[in-house]
């Protein structure tokens, strides 16, 4: 029922306007590549060869909420990453014992092929123990192309990992739930009472290997939402080979699922919407004619 949306055509032209600046901006920094930066980051590195496009949406007031800070992820309908490519080197990050998640991997059940791109199983307590320098780090964010992450453990990481990993952003972990689910029936097969009505309390699953190939799918074809306790929200939706009418799906599915779950007040409280590459201006997509959320933010005239 609200009167707020995106402009189909407006973020068609945006999106279409945008490849194009970053591919002609990528040909000239080709042409005078003959003197490279030494100094550039890893992640900066990767970036070169697929130049990631961000969402950058702004809200009226801060996201304070907690439960909307803690890192989450929206399905997209054209994945920038791609699960089938051989070459994709992916490290998984789990909740203690990570023994438990390394045999559900190499279980017969789990698919063979998703399976080899799994190049690395860390639990928590190994990763604090054996990466507490910048350069260990370092080295570990260049070792991998994707990383996952337990979403049990995901808030953690910050900072386990610190700004190597989270500066940049393009390699930042992506929550997957790697726990089984919730028993919503007792043992007679009557749907489970609350703890308060007299019911027991809720039990969980034994996770299959199925069940984490499947929200590993899940996550890689996703793009992470890791807010801020700020008015701007940045989120990769794509990346510069993409058709502009790919990305402006991508940008459509992202805004919806922003605006649905993590926003509180919803279309309320968006100021803006653009979309830009990491050296471009960013791009208009959606604009508010007002600046505040509601009628008692803005005060009388004296």
């Amino acid at each position: 029922g609200t009167p707020y949306k995106l402009d189909q055509t407006q973020t068609l032209r945006a999106s279409t306007a945008l490849l194009r600046k970053i591919q002609s901006d990528e040909v000239e920094r080709k042409a005078n590549a003959a003197n490279p930066n030494l100094l550039a980051d890893a992640d900066d590195a990767d970036a070169e060869d697929q130049v990631p496009v961000w969402l950058v949406l702004t809200t009226k007031k801060h996201v304070v909420d907690k439960k909307r800070l803690k890192p989450g992820k929206i399905p997209l309908p054209h994945p920038y990453l791609d699960i089938s490519d051989e070459t994709l080197r992916v490290c998984l990050i789990t909740a203690d014992p990570q023994r438990k998640y390394k045999d559900l991997i190499s279980h017969p059940a789990f698919p063979v092929e998703l399976g080899s791109r799994i190049k690395r199983v860390l639990g928590l307590e190994k990763l604090k123990a054996r990466y507490k320098s910048f350069e260990s780090r370092r080295q570990l964010l260049g070792e991998y192309d994707v990383f996952l992450a337990d979403d049990r453990v995901i808030t953690y990481l910050p900072q386990v990992l610190g700004k190597v990993f989270y500066k940049g952003g393009s390699k930042r972990p992506i929550p997957v739930s790697l726990e089984g689910k919730r028993q919503n029936v007792d043992e007679q097969g009557a749907k489970r009472r609350k703890l308060s009505e007299g019911g027991t309390k809720v039990v969980k699953a034994e996770v299959k290997p199925q069940d984490v190939a499947r929200e590993i799918e899940k996550a890689a074809s996703s793009a992470l939402v890791h807010l801020a306790p700020s008015t701007t929200t940045a989120v990769k939706v794509g990346r510069a080979t993409m058709q502009p009418e790919q990305l402006q799906a991508n940008v459509e599915a992202v805004v919806q699922g922003l605006v649905q779950k993590y926003v509180p007040q919803q279309w309320r409280n968006v100021r803006s919407v653009h979309i830009k590459g990491p050296n471009t201006a960013a791009l208009p997509i959606w604009m508010a004619e007002e600046l505040w959320a509601d009628e008692q933010d803005v005060l009388d005239e004296p």
